[in-house]
């Protein structure tokens, strides 16, 4: 049996049934672990969605930012933009059957025996693992819930910083950007959404998330009074087991961090390069090229 995560599909279903076929994969003993954006800007979201949804347990996946739009689109009656390629899922005789599957996926997933996790933007260092696993399981509680209210008000660029007396649909707007949306971030959990580009072109006093993140396992390398105040935390994600950390959302990555136990899975399928899977007991990637 092996489990391997992959990156970003965004509709790309020919490199997925490549990549599934260079792997050999088999699903009545392997797993795919995929880091979210299965659907849009490419060809065929309509065939991954039934692809993956047929593979059942087989499978584990968590939301991205397109997944989330598509859910806004089809339960709130969100305006689909011009760049969308969703049409096809839209009209398709299944689509109710595959967005109520689609909405039940969480945003993150975590195994303790592969000691291993995977949102689709990754782990903010404000949070330990374990925090993250339990506000994720409650945002995903309050979605199946308030499904129309969530989607019709997920979007905006609020509740920024993290702090825990946040409540209702500011609480869950705030959860949903960290583990979605989440590029480049401050010490206090100040998040950016404006940059996309690797890193170096970030606003000042922004780092990208996995550089502050990594730094909590090696405390004598941060100077950052911010940081250090989290640090000495009781709830520090360095009291716990480190768990390596899989995540997509950043193209401009290339699919290469410079951080322990944290790995970009994310190598651009959909802009012309290629799909990319890591296998989680090997650390072995293996990629299949857009358009091979």
């Amino acid at each position: 049996m092996s489990s391997y995560v992959i990156g970003d599909i965004q509709g790309c279903y020919s490199e997925l049934t490549g990549l599934l076929d260079r792997l050999d994969f088999d699903a009545r003993v392997d797993q795919i672990w995929l880091v979210g954006d299965l659907v849009n800007r490419g060809p065929d979201s309509l065939g991954v969605l039934r692809l993956v949804k047929s593979l059942g347990d087989s499978a584990k996946v968590v939301l991205g930012n397109h997944d989330l739009h598509l859910l806004a689109i089809y339960y709130a009656g969100h305006t689909p933009r011009p760049s969308d390629t969703l049409t096809a899922v839209l009209e398709a005789p299944d689509v109710e059957e595959l967005m109520a599957w689609l909405v039940l996926q969480p945003l993150f997933y975590r195994d303790t025996q592969l000691n291993a996790c995977m949102s689709h933007a990754g782990v903010p260092h404000i949070w330990s693992i374990d925090q993250t696993e339990e506000y994720a399981g409650e945002l995903q509680r309050y979605i199946q819930q308030n499904l129309c209210e969530y989607f019709l008000h997920m979007y905006g660029n609020f509740a920024n910083p993290w702090h825990e007396d946040l409540q209702g649909m500011e609480r869950m707007r705030c959860i949903t950007n960290y583990l979605a949306r989440m590029r480049y971030i401050r010490a206090d959990g100040t998040l950016d959404f404006s940059c996309k580009e690797a890193p170096g072109a970030q606003p000042d006093g922004f780092k990208p998330w996995y550089t502050l993140r990594d730094s909590i396992y090696k405390p004598a390398q941060t100077s950052n009074t911010q940081a250090s105040k989290y640090q000495a935390s009781k709830y520090q994600a360095s009291h716990e087991k480190a768990s390596d950390i899989f995540f997509g959302h950043w193209a401009s990555l290339a699919g290469v961090v410079n951080a322990d136990g944290i790995y970009a899975l994310d190598t651009a399928c959909v802009w012309g390069d290629s799909l990319t899977a890591q296998c989680i007991e090997s650390g072995k990637r293996t990629s299949f090229n857009s358009g091979s």
